[in-house]
């Protein structure tokens, strides 16, 4: 497969790859298939489009990428930081 994309998503992706310890291919492949596999709906990468969407920080379709402010990041993050701490979810072990 050939993918032409702008070089700004290109580097993007690549900076998500790196940050999950993956290649380009292993990462496009795993969000292609979080966005096309109807067996993961409700699966992780559902939770993790829900909360993306409810920070307000996923893309509608066909809305052109902008950066988000300094401000909205700062709301999302507060917002994100309201939940379950991660060692409640591990004592827990869920």
């Amino acid at each position: 497969m050939t993918w032409r994309a702008p070089a700004d998503l290109i580097e993007r992706v690549r900076r998500a790859a790196r940050r999950q310890h993956r290649s380009m291919n292993d990462y496009v492949t795993a969000v292609l298939d979080a966005a096309t596999n109807p067996r993961l709906a409700g699966s992780e990468a559902e939770r993790l489009r829900e909360r993306l969407d409810q920070a307000g920080l996923l893309a509608e379709p066909g809305e052109r990428h902008r950066r988000p402010s300094r401000e909205e990041t700062a709301g999302a993050r507060s917002r994100a930081g309201a939940g379950t701490a991660l060692s409640q979810l591990v004592s827990e072990d869920r």
